[in-house]
């Protein structure tokens, strides 16, 4: 459309001593921005040939200033598809170390079960598409004859130090949640046990969760962005309270209790969700996305979630890593169930 303008304009203008052949080149420019270098190549070879039709029409096709002009959009139509080249071949260099980082942290990550007694369950983890280097952002689900406890959180850092700590965190809490009888026990005994592997500067943000009486759940804040819970009716809310210090730094947590109903669905996530910005610099209301979280199975809902998310973002990309964990509270009784195409190791039970 720029070029077709230009030699509009071009061709209208009476005085043939005024020739905007030079300004051809600007097509290429703009299509080296967004597409490929075989269309930018295209773009730099019509501007040229228009570029020669101009010195036919303005008469001046054997002055040496219109070789001049034809050379000057040579070589930019020429650096625009270089400059194409590299933007395609940065563009798929970032995509790789995105997935790498995907499949790196998913290393670490646990495969959580579908449904562990009276919860159904549904994680997520993305890596940022600005910032290839892992994170730390961590899940977890205890479950056993006595308890169903759930962790989600993020360590400060990045890089391989940081997915480190993540396993370390989990291993914390699996030790934890195995022997301690309440929630704000395993939060202290996991902190105490970081605290050594940490540096003055390290610490994870968490929020454990423990669903094992439906009736009565109880939660710790260490420092990580509140939970939604939402309705069946796509009302929602933050589960709100005064945030204890951050797993590492603190000695006492304190469990909270909080009411949902079978229908009800809690999200949990870390703050690559929560610190969305868009152009504007303007963050993301997760309460405006209650209703994308309600009806149809967890994972549909999570895509919603993060289709979304990336929506709000500018450019359409997250800045930092993301982490979701979505529970709905169910009437079934049933103790475990795992993932489609997962083995379950009971039935290789003997009997």
């Amino acid at each position: 459309m720029t070029l077709l303008v230009l030699v509009l304009l071009d061709l209208a203008i009476p005085d043939a001593s005024i020739a905007l052949s030079p300004l051809f080149a600007l097509a290429p420019l703009i299509a080296c921005s967004v597409l490929p270098a075989e269309r930018t190549a295209a773009f730099a070879a019509a501007a040229l040939v228009a570029a020669v039709g101009s010195g036919v029409w303005n008469d001046h096709s054997v002055t040496p200033q219109h070789v001049v002009r034809l050379v000057d959009v040579a070589l930019i139509g020429v650096a625009a598809v270089v400059v194409a080249a590299v933007r395609v071949r940065g563009e798929r260099q970032v995509g790789r170390l995105t997935t790498l980082a995907e499949v790196a942290q998913q290393a670490v990550l646990p495969v959580l079960p579908a449904h562990a007694r009276h919860t159904d369950i549904a994680v997520r983890y993305q890596a940022a598409a600005e910032d290839t280097v892992i994170g730390g952002d961590l899940y977890d689900c205890y479950h056993s004859r006595s308890h169903t406890r759930f962790l989600i959180g993020d360590v400060r850092g990045k890089g391989i130090e940081a997915v480190e700590q993540a396993a370390r965190v989990i291993r914390a809490f699996r030790q934890a949640a195995a022997i301690q009888p309440d929630l704000d026990a395993v939060a202290e005994d996991m902190s105490g046990y970081l605290i050594p592997f940490f540096d003055e500067e390290e610490f994870v943000t968490a929020l454990l969760l423990d669903t094992t009486d439906p009736a009565r759940p109880l939660w710790v804040d260490a420092g990580h962005p509140p939970p939604l819970l939402v309705r069946p009716d796509q009302t929602c809310e933050f589960l709100d309270t005064d945030a204890d210090l951050p797993l590492g730094l603190g000695e006492r947590y304190t469990c909270h209790e909080f009411a949902w109903r079978p229908g009800d669905r809690l999200l949990l996530y870390t703050d690559g969700v929560s610190e969305a910005r868009n152009f504007s610099g303007a963050f993301l209301d997760l309460r405006e996305l209650g209703p994308l979280l309600v009806g149809g199975p967890l994972e549909a809902a999570l895509d919603r979630l993060l289709n979304a998310v990336r929506a709000h973002a500018a450019r359409g990309q997250l800045s930092d890593d993301v982490a979701v964990m979505l529970l709905e509270h169910t009437t079934t009784g049933e103790e475990y169930r795992p993932l489609a195409g997962e083995h379950d190791w009971r039935t290789s039970l003997p009997r």
